[in-house]
């Protein structure tokens, strides 16, 4: 048996001791881990500067080396993370509904652990965290296979999640990190039906894709984010300029970020070069359509590329429509579900965005920066999943959950 493969039956077999624990033994856990985070921040600092050494040395990108770099805000962050979800409403056993039969059985149904989670990313060590915090409780296993290029910032993480929980006899094999990171071993990962109950991808396009096409395990698809800011003709100047910068300036590498900006013709013709001018300022590169190029000498031509592009950097598109119906016929064509925004003072126009798009998450006179677990008060996220089964938009507690039902009687047999 493979190391991957032994790491998954050891996984499998952990899980049984984590979904047996209580909401009070599990709290006490994220706490404790919190606390460790915090006291082996040095330690973990150390080990994530190895992968950022390594990250310049092999030239990986800017929006990459962000999400791989730790500082000590970022570690704080992560144990707060665990503080916050230690803090919400456990979601195992809770009941979703009940009813009685005419034939008197009561049934009710329940919230129980999926088991193990396997989640496959790259770059990310807050996903370690992450992934953790939520599994720890509710209750199941974490299988993490992180990329190489985060290797030593990942099993620091790890390692002060294992002392703690080696200090409360619980095994360690229920947070496990994938020992080989190579494609075959992921490859081997695709296929533990044995082991796994859900694989989770996090990351660009291409490893989502891999995922979903040659996964025999159940996927819970996260998507790329090519989100978009449409700023209707209603809309105020200050809002409609604070929000596209916002969205595409906050912080360009993650998939909540903003890459087209879309314009009413007429909010424009007043307000299109001011905010050009406030995005080129914060060194942002526009990209836009002959309408757009004619308002501002610094905008580049946009090619057909990049209405679908995901940057995941400084550089946007810019898009000139007449009407809201032409930016959400640009939507619908270009979208990949993710986060749409609207900024507009016409609730009808509201109304019609709302209705006819279909995204994880829609905003109305918000940034789409917004996208994100701790932002929706579930502590942190295990992804964001734009497909409609089982889960979408973040994914918090209730995502990582399944359900049984409970069924009780006095004697009843089937006629």
């Amino acid at each position: 048996m493979g190391i991957i493969l032994e790491q998954g039956k050891k996984a499998k077999k952990a899980a049984d001791s984590i979904a047996m624990l209580t909401s009070i033994e599990k709290n006490e856990l994220l706490s404790a881990i919190a606390d460790q985070l915090e006291k082996d921040k040095e330690l973990i600092l150390a080990e994530n500067e190895k992968d950022l050494q390594a990250g310049y040395d092999n030239g990986i990108s800017k929006a990459l080396m962000d999400r791989l770099r730790l500082n000590e805000q970022r570690i704080y962050n992560m144990a707060d993370g665990f503080r916050h979800i230690q803090s919400l409403q456990d979601p195992i056993g809770q009941a979703i509904e009940s009813w009685t039969r005419p034939n008197g059985i009561h049934i009710q149904s329940i919230r129980v652990p999926l088991g193990v989670v396997g989640i496959i990313y790259e770059a990310r060590p807050n996903v370690t965290a992450d992934a953790a915090a939520l599994c720890l409780k509710t209750g199941n296993a974490a299988f993490l296979r992180g990329s190489s290029s985060a290797d030593f910032s990942n099993k620091a993480v790890v390692s002060s999640i294992h002392k703690v929980l080696e200090n409360h006899n619980i095994p360690t094999d229920a947070i496990q990190l994938a020992k080989d990171t190579s494609r075959e071993a992921a490859a081997e990962l695709f296929t533990m039906n044995d082991y796994l109950d859900v694989l989770i991808p996090r990351g660009g396009a291409g490893l989502i894709q891999t995922v979903v096409q040659q996964s025999s395990v159940p996927v819970l698809e996260t998507g790329v984010g090519n989100c978009h800011v449409f700023i209707d003709e209603s809309a105020t100047k200050e809002m409609g300029i604070n929000i596209a910068l916002n969205a595409k300036t906050n912080r360009p590498s993650v998939c909540n970020a903003a890459e087209t900006i879309i314009l009413h013709e007429k909010w424009a013709e007043q307000h299109g070069t001011a905010l050009i001018k406030t995005l080129v300022e914060n060194e942002v590169e526009v990209r836009g359509d002959q309408s757009v190029q004619s308002i501002h000498p610094d905008v580049k031509a946009a090619t057909e590329t990049d209405w679908s592009e995901e940057y995941l950097d400084l550089t946007t598109a810019v898009k000139m429509v007449p009407d809201i119906n032409g930016a959400i016929a640009h939507i619908k064509e270009y979208s990949t579900g993710h986060s749409e925004a609207i900024i507009t003072e016409e609730e009808s126009n509201k109304n019609l965005f709302f209705s006819n798009l279909d995204a994880a998450v829609l905003y109305h006179n918000a940034s789409t920066r917004f996208t994100d677990g701790f932002e929706f008060g579930f502590g942190a996220e295990i992804g964001v999943s734009t497909q409609k089964l089982h889960a979408r938009g973040p994914m918090g507690l209730n995502a990582l959950t399944s359900l049984k039902y409970l069924v009780e009687g006095s004697g009843q047999i089937k006629e």
